[in-house]
């Protein structure tokens, strides 16, 4: 995560950080049952990737990642409706947060767990919304 001015950005999990989450996530990815693709982007099988930092390290806006058992009300409400993993844009804080998608499940599937790949789609999503 990096805590730069500018926007706010939240990536958000197909995953719980609880242990029971944890067990269920090593279980459904053992069986084929379940995919993060996000989780597939920021971490290797063992630990966070040493590309993910440097490219939150670089970016112009704060970048942060969440669980699905760490969301805001705001937050939940958005990922309730966009799906999970989810990119979003958030402007705003609290609960007056509005939340914007940059980068959904199709999206970050395609990625193939490539951070430069994400860097590049998260900065022309962020330029879209003349940001970047």
């Amino acid at each position: 995560m990096s805590a730069q001015p500018g926007p706010r950005i939240v990536g958000v999990y197909d995953a719980r950080d609880s242990v029971l989450g944890e067990v269920a996530d090593a279980w459904g990815k053992l069986r084929g049952t379940a995919h993060c693709s996000l989780c597939d982007i920021t971490h290797s099988p063992v630990r966070r990737k040493k590309g993910w930092d440097e490219m939150a390290a670089r970016m112009e806006a704060t970048l942060e990642l969440r669980h699905l058992d760490e969301l805001t009300p705001a937050l939940e409400a958005a990922v309730d409706e966009a799906g999970a993993p989810v990119v979003l844009l958030e402007r705003g804080r609290g609960e007056d947060a509005g939340h914007t998608v940059l980068l959904g499940r199709a999206e970050l599937d395609e990625l193939g767990g490539d951070v430069t790949r994400f860097e590049e789609a998260l900065r022309r999503r962020l330029a879209e919304h003349d940001l970047a």
